[in-house]
This record gives C-alpha cells, structure tokens and sequence, in this order.
C-alpha cells in the first residue's frame, strides 16, 4: 500500500474514533472547538470576519459576536461531519427529523429528465448527500484535494452505496450530463468560485462574485428540473429541505441564470446566518476592470 493511502485510511480510523460519540457529546466537543479557532483568531477566523466586513450584511456593532457564532457552528458541523462519514448511511438517515417539500423532490423526479440538485454549503451538506443516495444514484461534483491522502480520504468517507464522485476538475459536464440523460439525479453545490471562464459575475450579498454557471448550462441543455435542498440542525439532529428553484435558472441568459441562482441561495443562508460557511473565499476573483482587489489580499491584509 503507498504510503498516501495508508495516511488516507489511518485518517479514516481516527475520524471513525470521533464519529463514534453520542451526538450530544460530539456536537459540544464542536463547539469548544470552534470556541478555540475564535481564540487563536485562525485562517478561518480572520476570512468570516473580513466577509462580513466587505459585503456589510450585519452592522459592524454585530458583526464580530456573529464571527464567534459562525466558529462554534463550524466545529459543530466538523464534528457532525466525521459522525456521517463513518456511521452507516441507516445511522445518519436517523438523525434526519422532518423532511419539509419532499413534493418538489418527488414532482421534479416525475418528469423523467433526471435531476439537478443545488446544494448550498449550509447546515450538513454531507448529511443531504446521504440522503440522496438512499433514493437513487446520486453523481456528485467535488474538488479533489492537492494531497493524494487526502483524496483516498474523501473517496472513502464519500463514496458509499449510489455515490459517483465527479471530480470538478475534469470535464464534469459530460458525466453529469449522461446521468442526467439516464434518469439520474446529480448534486452541485452553486455557491463555490470556479476560476475564470467557468463561471459569471453576480451580485451575492451586494458584492459581484464570480458565480459557477455548471447549473444553468446544465438545465438549459438537459431541461432537466433543478431542486435546492439543504439540511438544518435541530436540537436533536436535523430537518431536510427541498425548495423548487425559480425557472429562470435555467435561462440562456447566464447572467440573469446565475443572478436568480445567488438570490436563492441567500434567502437560504439568511435562514440562519451561523450555519451558512462564511469560512470560505467567496469574493477572491473580482470583475475585470472593475479596479477591485481581492478583499483577502495583501492591500486589505493577507490572509
């Protein structure tokens, strides 16, 4: 066994540790954890603070106590996280409570086109992957990490029962699309910078971010039905929701597309603001020629 794999799958028995604790115990040692990023003023730290600060969503007053809840909820969802990738998917269905528009999940099925869905990183994406997989094959985009272990452990914590696993940086179209073609259903998460040329400039939070357009192409050409779906942490696991997305994402207008994409994907984040990943790079490319600079680079402070 190469040396990456054996990393790979030695990370996976300390995460199986972990995913071992009762709910309650994992989901405070998550926020004591997240407690301790706030403390150490970490990477992610310093990045949720300066997204607040440049698309001013809350008051300056409050933008550091919601900084500090964002944390806590981080560490919570690792730890919730390590729970669903090393349980058996009949375990963390358990943790699914209520399941809120499962008519526009199963209407969007009955078409027979196949089905797109947008997976916003907000509350456990991971939880909402294992759910999608109980009901049929679900092929799912993802970024491949830049270590080989870390790959190993992904494929392994992911890539269960009806999971095919797309990596972002090949031609996803043409995978997605053929299981589109077949009655599949694909996952996307629409809310992640694609680099230059994959994507369209759209407001989000009042900023133009570069917005990745895989979905609208996808359900131009497919015609297939496009469905978000998110989960959202109750006290005693969680809710799933299933939302019909506006049709107009779908338009050929990739600008109006994605525009009606970013909107929708706010009023989800607005939900609860803690649970949405305010920990990511959102606004790093800017328009060209817009004279901005990236909000996390050197002129504003590296991070």
């Amino acid at each position: 066994m190469k040396t990456s794999a054996w990393i790979g799958h030695f990370l996976y028995f300390l995460a199986a540790l972990v995913g071992r604790l009762p709910l309650s115990w994992q989901r405070s040692l998550g926020e004591i954890l997240g407690s301790l990023f706030y403390r150490l003023n970490t990477r992610e730290v310093k990045v949720a603070r300066r997204n607040f600060h440049y698309n001013q969503l809350v008051p300056p007053t409050d933008a550091e106590g919601l900084v500090k809840s964002v944390m806590r909820s981080t560490g919570r969802n690792l730890m919730e996280t390590l729970r669903v990738w090393t349980r058996p998917r009949k375990d963390n269905l358990r943790l699914i409570g209520n399941i809120h528009g499962a008519e526009h999940l199963q209407s969007a099925r009955a078409q027979g086109k196949g089905l797109i869905i947008a997976a916003p990183h907000y509350g456990n994406w991971e939880l909402l992957i294992e759910y999608m997989a109980s009901i049929g094959t679900f092929a799912l985009v993802y970024r491949v990490p830049e270590e080989k272990w870390g790959d190993v452990f992904l494929r392994r914590a992911r890539g269960g029962e009806n999971v095919v696993l797309v990596p972002a940086e090949t031609n996803a179209m043409r995978p997605l699309w053929k299981t589109l073609q077949n009655g599949g259903m694909v996952g996307i998460t629409p809310d992640q910078q694609p680099k230059f040329g994959g994507g369209e400039f759209a407001p989000f939070f009042g900023k133009q971010a570069l917005t990745l357009s895989l979905i609208p192409k996808l359900a131009e050409r497919s015609q297939a039905p496009v469905v978000f779906a998110y989960t959202e942490a109750t006290a005693e696991g969680f809710d799933l929701f299933f939302e019909a997305a506006d049709n107009r994402i779908g338009d050929k207008d990739l600008g109006l597309a994605t525009q009606v994409m970013n909107s929708q994907v706010e009023a989800i984040a607005k939900r609860d603001l803690r649970q949405y990943q305010w920990t990511y790079k959102r606004y790093t490319l800017r328009p060209p020629n817009s004279g901005e600079r990236n909000p996390y680079g050197r002129h504003y402070g590296k991070i």
